[in-house]
């Protein structure tokens, strides 16, 4: 066994008990543990890590822990300037696609209305979350430690808010999506692209008041559902405003 000393910060520190939150402390190790191993043993998932210095030097997660060693671990950095280092979890420059888990329902369909391509499917299993994300480079969206400390995962994000749209903020401030937004180019209920419909076209299908007062529309080729500007379109339009701009918002519940 040899003793190391670990450091976690930022949010990193809502997973670990409360006397180790905000200082450093002493753990023991295994022979040759890597610092992969005794990060998620301390509970923390390895998809929540943006840095990793040993000894005050960036380090990736192979490394292996010898005694006296100095573990500072870091969230992943949505707004700071770390190129200089040595990130444990490579960044795309691309905007981010996701699949999220069963009890993400409401942040998927944010996230899809904001325009970020979304798997959700409250029947997906683990095993099918974790095979979509490597086969389709997703980050993986969840409230669920053990799904992200699976060895295959490569990107994800745990959830700490409980509502949409205070996730939603959660994930555009770590993840620094404001500037990939797409605002209602996909369908809420099938993730796929919409196409501006005419009115003649999807009258049959309109309320009275609709076909009254709105004269531009989107349809979805696949659910066949129409969207026009309404109550609902000035609602979300305000939210995602709101977590666009670092406003406050009235969307708390959505």
């Amino acid at each position: 066994m040899v003793t190391a000393t670990f450091r976690f910060y930022g949010e990193l520190g809502g997973f670990l008990p409360r006397a180790r939150r905000g200082r450093a402390f002493a753990a023991s190790c295994a022979h040759a543990a890597s610092a992969k191993h005794m990060v998620e043993a301390l509970g923390v998932p390895h998809t929540e890590v943006g840095l990793l210095l040993v000894n005050g030097e960036s380090s990736g997660f192979e490394r292996p822990l010898e005694e006296g060693d100095r573990v500072a671990v870091y969230p992943n950095f949505g707004r700071f300037d770390v190129a200089s280092l040595s990130r444990v979890t490579p960044v795309s420059g691309a905007a981010p696609r996701f699949v999220a888990d069963a009890h993400l329902g409401g942040l998927a369909r944010l996230l899809r209305m904001a325009g970020f391509d979304t798997l959700y499917d409250n029947r997906y299993r683990d095993e099918e979350i974790v095979a979509i994300a490597l086969d389709e480079d997703r980050v993986v969206l969840t409230r669920d430690r053990a799904l992200l400390k699976r060895r295959a995962v490569e990107h994800g994000c745990y959830l700490h808010a409980i509502k949409p749209a205070a996730q939603l903020r959660e994930l555009f401030g770590r993840l620094g999506l404001a500037a990939s937004t797409r605002p209602f180019s996909l369908c809420l209920h099938c993730n796929l692209a919409l196409r501006a419909a005419d009115k003649a076209a999807v009258l049959d299908g309109l309320p009275p008041s609709v076909r009254a007062l709105h004269e531009e529309f989107q349809a979805c080729d696949a659910c066949r559902r129409v969207f026009w500007k309404g109550s609902h379109h000035k609602r979300m339009r305000a939210l995602l405003d709101a977590v666009t701009h670092g406003g406050k918002d009235g969307e708390a519940d959505e």
